[in-house]
């Protein structure tokens, strides 16, 4: 089967590297894989032999006229059996460049439950008829674009995110061996968090959490990955609540698998989430997770982790603080329902089990 997996861009977020994941086992399978974005450079690629194709898109008239060209050219000369697209700009262009280019088959994916205003709903709803299927990374956020009108009922179906078991393995000897490569110090306890630097990820309110629990465990450093607009703005309120030497902000890291064993507790503040592919990635990884009750982390999670309320500084700080302060035994009990969960629900292997049967027409609404 060839398959055109077609994205807003390539650069270092959840649904990047779902795309990015799907492509590499998808060609493993011997699929013929292209990956198409619209903007930017490729800050994730495939491991795996898969053609890249920058569409060149701009904000411009021009530029708009020139990445649909680009696009409508790639498909006439790809001919892809099916084209997969992913997140809002990808999802509304493909559609709209149905109408002048032949698609065999075109399946939409959302991965945010707050992909835009009204406008952006309406747009979602008009084009609707121009895809075969519309999908989203979790029931609760195919619920909130039913309650947006973003689509019909019945219309769109969830497919959970997949992630790399073996990439995220849990054994304790690995454990270690992540502690010591990523440089936690003996006698540390580590929060770590995960996630662009970004308004609806919230780093302001853990940040404020922390702040709260910081004087009386004096142990626990608090680590965050990941970049964005915000960096600046954060560190400014970290030195102003006093967390300099608590708190390091790490950039952009091409080593989570170690960061989230060496962790003690995963902490993920969003103020919403399409599906929350950390969580399910430190769920892997024999992490404790506590985590805010947005979008579809909850439906992820299953009742294995801590859940609080998204947007609740105190509510955070008490989720982390029972994290810490739980026994071993009943860490062992959250951390093993935690992998099992990921195993049963969350491989990437069934995901793409699903994926190939929604792409032969199965299964489908």
């Amino acid at each position: 089967m060839r398959i055109l997996l077609l994205v807003t861009g390539l650069q270092l977020g959840g649904a990047e590297r779902q795309v990015v994941d799907l492509a590499d086992r998808l060609a493993a399978r011997g699929h013929v894989v292209a990956i198409a974005y619209l903007t930017g450079d490729a800050a994730v690629r495939p491991g795996a032999p898969v053609e890249l194709y920058p569409l060149h898109f701009g904000k411009t008239p021009s530029g708009m006229l020139r990445g649909g060209r680009n696009l409508g050219r790639l498909v006439r000369e790809w001919q892809p059996d099916v084209v997969h697209s992913h997140m809002v700009h990808a999802n509304l262009i493909a559609r709209v460049s149905r109408l002048l280019v032949p698609m065999q088959r075109l399946i939409c994916t959302a991965h945010s439950p707050n992909e835009g205003g009204r406008s952006v709903m309406l747009a979602y709803r008009l084009t609707d008829p121009l895809a075969d299927l519309s999908t989203h990374v979790s029931r609760n956020a195919v619920e909130a674009f039913e309650r947006a009108g973003a689509v019909p009922r019945g219309r769109m179906l969830p497919v959970l995110n997949g992630i790399d078991l073996r990439a995220f393995a849990s054994e304790p000897e690995l454990r270690a061996h992540s502690r010591h490569r990523v440089g936690v110090a003996p006698g540390v306890r580590l929060l770590l968090s995960v996630g662009r630097l970004a308004r609806e990820k919230n780093h302001a309110g853990l940040l404020r959490a922390f702040a709260q629990l910081a004087g009386s465990c004096p142990d626990v450093r608090l680590w965050i990955a990941g970049d964005g607009p915000l960096r600046d703005v954060l560190l400014q309120q970290c030195a102003a609540l006093g967390l300099d030497g608590r708190v390091e902000f790490l950039g952009e890291r091409h080593d989570v698998p170690d960061l989230m064993r060496a962790a003690d507790v995963f902490v993920l503040p969003s103020r919403f989430e399409g599906f929350g592919l950390v969580v399910a990635e430190a769920m892997a990884s024999g992490t404790p997770v506590v985590a805010t009750d947005s979008g579809g982390v909850a439906e992820v999670l299953g009742g294995t982790g801590i859940l609080v309320p998204a947007g609740d500084d105190a509510a955070l700080a008490r989720g982390l603080a029972q994290a810490l302060a739980m026994d071993a035994d009943s860490m062992a009990v959250m951390v093993e329902a935690a992998r099992r969960q990921a195993e049963n629900r969350l491989d990437i292997e069934r995901v793409v089990d699903t994926w190939l049967e929604l792409y032969r027409g199965e299964n489908a609404c």
